[in-house]
């Protein structure tokens, strides 16, 4: 069964930086594709940025496409999110997910929530002055 654990989320000042980290085990022969979710309050859970675990091709929201950075580190089982030029509207619970997936399936036809059933707790970012 796959296990998810978010670290990394902070308090940070508008223009600011952080790195969120994902610790994933639980993973079998096969490809699999993690993501990085969030969902700010009264909003609805959006995708943010997937990667591939076995290739590491990547996808991102147009919104993010230029501030955030996702990579992964397969030695540690463990992905993450580089995250520059922080703005209050990236405030947010930031969410780790990770599915398998055929080898075929491209990082932008799966990083949306309903692909991705196996999540962790979350981590909270907020960006404030």
């Amino acid at each position: 069964q796959l296990q998810l654990v978010e670290s990394g989320g902070s308090l940070v000042q508008p223009g600011g930086s952080l790195r969120l980290s994902c610790a994933a085990s639980g993973f079998r022969n096969g490809y699999y594709y993690i993501g990085w979710f969030r969902q700010a309050p009264g909003r609805e859970r959006e995708a943010v940025s997937c990667i591939s675990r076995n290739d590491g091709s990547t996808y991102y929201r147009d919104s993010v496409k230029d501030r955030f950075t996702i990579f992964r580190d397969v030695t540690k089982n463990t992905v993450y999110l580089r995250m520059n030029s922080l703005q209050p509207e990236d405030t947010a619970v930031y969410y780790c997910a990770a599915e398998p997936a055929a080898f075929e399936v491209t990082p932008q036809s799966i990083c949306t929530v309903r692909r991705f059933h196996n999540w962790g707790q979350g981590t909270q970012v907020t960006v404030s002055s």
